[in-house]
């Protein structure tokens, strides 16, 4: 079961299509599409060298496409201020070892998150009796070994603000992973959910391929605990974002995109969860 988001104008975001397929969805956010995720730029065009932030970094064989996305939009050998992870997961880490060392820029992450992300652990074994489509089976083959980019790691500010992102916020949001992170920026009601919600089927290779506009919980074969991941969801929804920018799936915006929102986080637990578990995760 799905929440499907109508495909109206208030529901996709609007977008510019710009250097290196960059989606413009607000003045200083682009997103680009590597495969099945998303990397996001938080930044003006003219922020230049050090004046800008990378969100996630993307699936193996990236950083050719990031490091000519950022060229694009911010100038040659421009570099990110920082790295954000939203989490460590294979699809978000591609480019990470080799990026923030060639840019020689520091890496932030929510403390539970650094295992991952200082080589120390890996991430459990996926779901693979997750339903929905082909991808679970496919899940044992996808990487869950952790990176190591403890020298330029750093942990986010414990009040929540983020000094390379004025206005900006860090929300913790775990479930899908212990440390997975959202960010919030209160002026203009702009949310960046990594894998909290998605706005599109990750375990249908034929949802990833269309990247059908639909509400959905983060990926099932790669999601153990659904009490907290329900609870994320809920206070995300709580915020009554006006643009969603999502680690899969397309950016979408308004009133529908609220409203498919909130009925994920009411029906959390008959929707989003594999079958097997679907109405036996408490409200929480």
């Amino acid at each position: 079961m799905t929440v499907q988001i109508p495909l109206g104008n208030d529901a996709l975001a609007p977008e510019e299509a710009g250097p290196a397929h960059l989606h413009e969805v607000r003045p200083d956010i682009a997103y680009l599409r590597l495969a099945l995720v998303n990397v996001v730029f938080i930044g003006l065009p003219s922020a230049g060298d050090r004046g800008f932030v990378l969100v996630d970094t993307g699936i193996v064989g990236g950083l050719e496409w990031i490091a000519r996305a950022a060229a694009a939009r911010f100038g040659a050998g421009a570099r990110p201020a920082a790295i954000l992870q939203t989490h460590g997961h294979f699809d978000h880490i591609g480019a990470l070892e080799d990026l923030s060392a060639e840019w020689d820029t520091p890496v932030l992450a929510h403390p539970l998150e650094h295992p991952f992300l200082d080589g120390r652990q890996s991430y459990p074994p996926p779901d693979i009796s997750a339903d929905g489509g082909l991808i679970p089976k496919l899940a044992p083959l996808f990487p869950r070994r952790p990176v190591d980019v403890r020298a330029r790691l750093r942990t986010l500010s414990p009040d929540g603000g983020i000094a390379e992102l004025p206005g900006w916020r860090w929300l913790h949001t775990p479930g899908h992973t212990p440390g997975h992170v959202s960010l919030w920026r209160e002026a203009d009601r702009t949310l960046i959910a990594g894998d909290a919600v998605i706005t599109t089927g990750q375990e249908s290779a034929y949802e990833v391929a269309l990247q059908t506009p639909e509400m959905h919980g983060p990926p099932r074969y790669f999601t153990p605990d659904w009490v907290s991941t329900a609870r994320s969801a809920r206070d995300l929804a709580a915020l009554e974002p006006e643009l969603l920018v999502t680690g899969h799936g397309r950016a979408m915006a308004g009133p529908s995109m609220r409203a498919a929102l909130h009925h994920l986080a009411e029906h959390f637990e008959a929707i989003a969860p594999p079958e097997r578990l679907r109405g036996k995760a408490p409200a929480g």
